[in-house]
């Protein structure tokens, strides 16, 4: 038998996947000193191949496992891709180009994810480049010799004929071709390609259906015969008492069974410390570390009366919104809110971490305006000083950035992830539950967008519901806000929307766990991958808010009414 001939590196290049079955030690090691010379800020997955005749010269670069780089191929901006794709021989990607997870790009095409200005007073090659981007979703095979232009998205599982020129965005399951590119049919067999539905009424009502005959199992598994915890071994928690509320409320219209409604509303009530007006954690003081054990030392006490962190100020939300769909309240005001002077707050938020931790900010900031809403439903004359809610909404408003409608800045570290997350929890307690709009909503929806376009946070098997929720949250409020129907084409940036919402949905409802529901998400962030209430109680509202971007949420059938309610609770910040 004669040995088996070596293959030289230009039919690699050529034929990137037969690379990780014939190639030599000796061309591994080469491989990887190929990827190590990529410039710019590069980082290339496991099993990838970049073949030495590409032009690769990217501001960044992320390419998933088992991804190709072919023969000649000439990439420059910013790519992103998930596993499994392919760029093959003489392709050209230039801008900010997002792919998702499986997705072939034929010889000779162009994915162009910026444009030049055209005005009139300058010759073009004098004009300023811009950039929407381009986005690509997974399963998608684009053929050879296609253009795809500067905004476009393509929805999952297309399919783009060899020579097209794409100008539009197509939806999810589209076979497109022609230039410029139009829909020919329904990649499913379903006849003529429509804006796609792949999660429509019926799919939505079958899942609901499933979840309020769940429901009660659901939650029984996790009650110990006296507390709530939030999943069968763990340790009793106070959200977990507020999660079991939240869902039997949203599934059953009923308070969970485990005792009646009004024994639900004493044992909260009794939670609440006379003084502070707060709810620290079952044996721990009010002081303790945000996520820390129970028993920590407290931290030190505020001047102005509001803790900087820990479980209360969470509770502040979970268990003021569990009262209240039990048809209670706190039985003392928040004395941090009734008592802080505009001053001292205008202090407060100077001081939050804005740098580096513009999600406890956001934190700190959702936990102090809800505790203004729940002391302003007092009948006390004194429920909140005032000018507090003015000074609020003033620092805001003055210190929203302009291009991002964000508060904080993006790291090399986290990307968006702290500046995105911050926002949805600022503006859910204050510009959402006051009813007053949030700045610059275009610029939040770009800004919001690039974030979910990032594969650490959002690459396969990545999604967590804390991250989900707070990129889903800001592009409901401000599709409702800027007056676009994200079902039609007529709002802004709405067919990357849809296309974003569809594919959450496609992750999501499958994780539905008969009898035990939603675990939180992958790693070791919140409560982790075991179903538990937590998060069950966000998934359920982060799929209302998806399905209502896409137009069908009253398949579902329920409506959160508690943390996560749409509606604003007061129509401005109330005058008093």
């Amino acid at each position: 038998m004669e040995p088996r001939q070596e293959l030289p590196v230009q039919h690699f290049d050529h034929c990137p996947w037969l690379f990780g079955n014939e190639a030599t030690g000796e061309q591994r090691l080469a491989q990887k000193e190929r990827q190590r010379s990529v410039g710019g800020d590069s980082e290339v997955g496991e099993r990838c191949y970049v073949a030495g005749s590409a032009a690769v010269f990217p501001d960044r670069l992320r390419l998933g496992d088992d991804s190709y780089i072919a023969a000649h191929a000439y990439v420059t901006g910013e790519l992103t891709t998930g596993t499994d794709c392919t760029l093959n021989p003489f392709s050209v990607v230039r801008g900010t180009v997002t792919l998702g997870n499986g997705v072939r790009i034929g010889a000779h095409t162009s994915l162009l994810g910026f444009n030049h200005s055209t005005a009139p007073d300058r010759p073009v090659f004098r004009q300023p480049h811009t950039s929407r981007g381009i986005v690509v979703g997974d399963d998608v095979w684009i053929g050879s010799h296609v253009v795809v232009v500067d905004g476009v998205t393509i929805g999952d599982h297309c399919v783009i004929g060899a020579g097209a020129v794409v100008t539009k965005d197509v939806p999810t399951w589209t076979v497109a071709a022609g230039n410029p590119a139009r829909p020919l049919r329904d990649r499913r067999g379903t006849g003529a390609a429509s804006p796609a539905r792949a999660h429509g009424a019926d799919v939505l009502a079958r899942f609901a259906e499933t979840a309020r005959g769940q429901a009660a199992d659901v939650i029984a598994r996790c009650w110990d015969g006296e507390r709530y915890a939030d999943r069968p071994g763990a340790a009793p928690t106070v959200r977990a008492h507020c999660d079991a509320v939240e869902i039997s409320d949203l599934l059953l219209a009923a308070a969970p069974g485990q005792l009646d409604r009004g024994e639900h509303a004493r044992r909260l009530e009794a939670l609440q410390d006379p003084g502070t007006g707060l709810v620290p954690e079952f044996g721990a003081p009010l002081g303790a570390p945000l996520g820390g054990p129970l028993g920590a030392p407290p931290s030190a006490p505020d001047d102005d009366g509001f803790p900087a962190e820990g479980p209360a100020l969470y509770h502040v939300l979970s268990v003021g919104y569990a009262l209240d769909l039990l048809g209670s309240s706190f039985p003392h005001p928040v004395r941090g809110a009734r008592e802080m002077t505009a001053e001292q707050l205008v202090g407060r938020l100077e001081r939050l971490p804005w740098r580096d931790g513009a999600w406890g900010a956001g934190a700190w900031i959702d936990s102090w305006a809800t505790a203004a809403h729940w002391n302003l439903r007092r009948p006390d004359a004194d429920a909140i000083r005032p000018g507090g809610l003015e000074a609020l909404f003033g620092w805001l408003l003055t210190r929203a950035d302009p291009r991002t409608g964000m508060w904080g800045s993006p790291s090399p570290a986290d990307g968006w992830l702290q500046v995105v997350n911050g926002h949805y929890r600022l503006t859910r307690g204050s510009f959402a539950q006051f009813g007053v709009e949030v700045p610059h909503p275009r610029r939040v929806v770009d800004a919001v967008l690039e974030h979910a376009r990032d594969l650490r946070h959002f690459g396969a098997g990545r999604e967590n519901a804390c991250n989900v929720l707070d990129v889903a949250h800001p592009l409901w409020l401000c599709t409702r806000q800027l007056g676009g129907d994200t079902s039609g084409d007529d709002g802004y940036r709405s067919a990357e929307i849809r296309a974003w919402a569809e594919r959450q949905l496609t992750a999501a409802l499958p994780r539905w766990q008969d009898g035990r529901g939603f675990g939180f998400g992958p790693g070791t962030s919140g409560p982790g991958p075991e179903p538990g209430l937590q998060g069950t109680e966000m998934w359920l509202a982060i799929i209302w808010l998806l399905a209502d971007l896409l137009g069908r949420s009253d398949a579902l059938g329920y409506r959160p009414r508690g943390v996560h309610r749409p509606e604003p609770v007061h129509d401005g910040p109330p005058r008093r």
